[in-house]
């Protein structure tokens, strides 16, 4: 199989299930979006840094793949073997972040990103999955999405922004309070 088709040279794409949309189409800047996160997370599984959190990183990865497979389903009714995040997905993010927060100080103010590249990466990782959960909520305002997707992304963005805050705390990187 050749990696170019040329059937998108036209401005269009494949939906899984074959039907063709614009490129433009608001479920392929979702699940493209989503692949954006994919790229940003595997960045950074692969710093040291990061080497005690690879497997939660590496699960993450692969919950937003299921994410964009699933994203990149024509809107139809879920069918037995639909790729769908897991439904634990959630929870474990939630309890990924607990345990940063119990070693982290109370935010009193609004954190201003940067002091580091990984930190810096981490917070553009927080900015794209806030995109693709926006993303996702148009899509969904038309053509139904897993009920799963939503939630995951918005608890995935608080993940993100607490490993910057864990990351600068292990690095001895000074968190830039904004004051106005």
């Amino acid at each position: 199989m050749k990696t170019y088709t040329r059937t998108g040279d036209n401005g269009s794409t494949s939906l899984q299930g074959g039907k063709r949309v614009s490129k433009s189409h608001i479920r392929v800047e979702a699940y493209g979006t989503v692949d954006e996160l994919i790229a940003w997370t595997g960045l950074l599984i692969d710093f040291p840094e990061n080497l005690k959190r690879k497997k939660t990183l590496t699960y993450i990865r692969d919950q937003l793949m299921r994410c964009a497979a699933s994203l990149a389903v024509e809107s139809r009714k879920p069918v037995k073997g639909d790729i769908l995040p897991e439904p634990e997905c959630v929870r474990l993010v939630e309890d990924e972040i607990d345990a940063m927060e119990s070693v982290l100080k109370p935010l009193k103010s609004f954190v201003m990103p940067g002091g580091n590249m990984l930190v810096s990466w981490s917070n553009i990782a927080r900015c794209v999955c806030r995109r693709a959960e926006r993303r996702a909520v148009q899509l969904n305002e038309t053509e139904k999405i897993p009920e799963i997707i939503i939630p995951f992304l918005n608890r995935l963005s608080d993940y993100f922004f607490v490993l910057t805050r864990i990351l600068c705390l292990e690095l001895d990187i000074e968190e830039v309070e904004w004051s106005v």
